[in-house]
């Protein structure tokens, strides 16, 4: 059975005195392929800025790699790309290889040159994500698709085991998306990477992924096989009028409110 990854016990979050998140209760796996979904101002990012340690906890407890997370030290294993990514400021005069070299720097190495080895981690991990032809070019030259991937290179160079993705595939063209997920998959598989996708896309979720969590306050979690419902998890989170249609073999989801 693999390793819980990520904890979760009883875990209330507010913000100016309104409760976001409600009594979440959860474990996630080692290697779990996960899509976080639910509506606007259901506590979607909130959770996971409490996963990162980033929202205080108003109740409950949240574990990562088995340490709570008051006393967890080892966050190069996790790893977070901002749906922000590819607004970055197209004036950094950074290239590509420059910028993903920046995930390989740590409190042991600050200040210091980056290594070979460190150099050859950050050219693995430029080719795993398909941009090897871009390397040398500036990040402000790239379109919105290819930054994302920059991203994730910078995100992934540091070998974590969790990584977490905001909105990743917003604003990117579908045969972009397509090629994204298609990398994330093989980052999932190859490397057992835990990865959680907060979207609002509920096809490539269904499609692609083999966890769903939705989020409306409350949190619910649920393996995404073909004899599940998905309406059945759905509508806990977007209520008991929303419908889901999945077509079969093309993978593609309408729905309707």
């Amino acid at each position: 059975m693999p390793d819980p990854v990520i904890e979760v016990d009883s875990v209330n979050i507010t913000r100016k005195d309104k409760t976001i998140i409600e009594e979440a209760d959860f474990t996630i796996e080692q290697g779990t392929y996960m899509g976080v979904v639910g509506p606007n101002g259901g506590g979607k990012t909130t959770l996971m800025q409490g996963i990162l340690g980033i929202m205080p906890l108003e109740k409950g407890s949240i574990k990562i790699l088995g340490t709570p997370i008051q006393q967890f030290e080892q966050w190069n294993k996790l790893a977070f790309v901002s749906q922000y990514s590819i607004n970055f400021n197209e004036k950094f005069p950074l290239t590509v290889r420059e910028l993903v070299g920046l995930g390989r720097i740590n409190k042991t190495n600050l200040g210091r040159p980056l290594k070979n080895d460190d150099w050859n981690q950050v050219d693995e991990a430029i080719e795993f994500m398909g941009i090897t032809q871009i390397a040398n070019r500036r990040i402000g030259q790239l379109s919105g698709g290819q930054k994302q991937r920059v991203f994730v290179a910078k995100a992934i160079v540091r070998k974590p085991q969790v990584l977490i993705l905001d909105e990743p595939a917003s604003g990117i063209d579908p045969e972009a998306q397509e090629k994204f997920y298609m990398i994330l998959s093989n980052l999932n598989q190859e490397e057992r990477t835990t990865i959680l996708i907060v979207s609002h896309d509920l096809a490539a979720v269904f499609c692609r992924m083999s966890h769903v969590m939705c989020i409306n306050k409350k949190v619910y979690t649920s393996p995404i096989t073909p004899d599940n419902d998905p309406n059945e998890i759905l509508r806990k989170a977007y209520g008991e009028h929303f419908r889901f249609v999945m077509h079969e073999h093309i993978c593609e989801g309408v729905f309707d409110v």
